[in-house]
């Protein structure tokens, strides 16, 4: 809760921002967010693609790689990692770059573009974390818990050290 209030300092992010956490327990896979009014809707993918410090703090104190990810299906997925509290990686998708192959038949299928976004940085992140692209897109849907992280209900002994102690069982 500390790396997460310090994040929205860092960011500039508002106070009153809540800490979202969801839990994809069959992978080991936690989703961190800091939500609020600034990352509603499409403006919010383009906040998360300058805001990393919540996942530079966490991978410098945990000592552990982490994935910062974006996805607009409209405009562009990203994702970026972070390792030591450094930028160590990531890649940056914009669609309407994207070359569709030419189909010698003239046929270009769901199923091949299907293989073409697993080449995608949503697709090989989700190929690290051995799942399907579409189960890492639908994380943010997933029941999560909302944590408040300044004024009432964010003192110390919050509900977090026990959804992540929960993830690694």
């Amino acid at each position: 809760m500390e790396l997460a209030r310090q994040a929205l300092v860092e960011d500039g992010a508002p106070a009153d921002s809540l800490l979202t956490v969801s839990v994809y327990r069959r992978r080991k896979i936690v989703r961190l967010a800091l939500d609020g009014a600034h990352t509603a809707g499409r403006r919010g993918s383009h906040w998360y693609s300058e805001h990393h410090a919540l996942a530079r703090l966490l991978s410098r104190e945990a000592g552990l790689t982490v994935h910062s990810y974006v996805y607009d299906p409209q405009e562009f997925e990203e994702v970026k990692a972070f390792g030591g509290g450094q930028h160590v990686g990531g890649e940056r998708l914009l669609y309407d770059e994207v070359e569709l192959p030419e189909c010698l038949d003239g046929e270009f299928d769901d199923e091949a573009f299907a293989r073409m976004q697993a080449q995608w940085p949503m697709g090989h992140l989700a190929w690290v974390f051995g799942v399907e692209r579409e189960l890492l897109l639908q994380l943010h849907r997933m029941q999560g818990t909302r944590l408040v992280l300044n004024g009432p209900g964010s003192e110390p002994g919050s509900p977090l050290d026990q959804l992540l102690r929960g993830a690694s069982a």
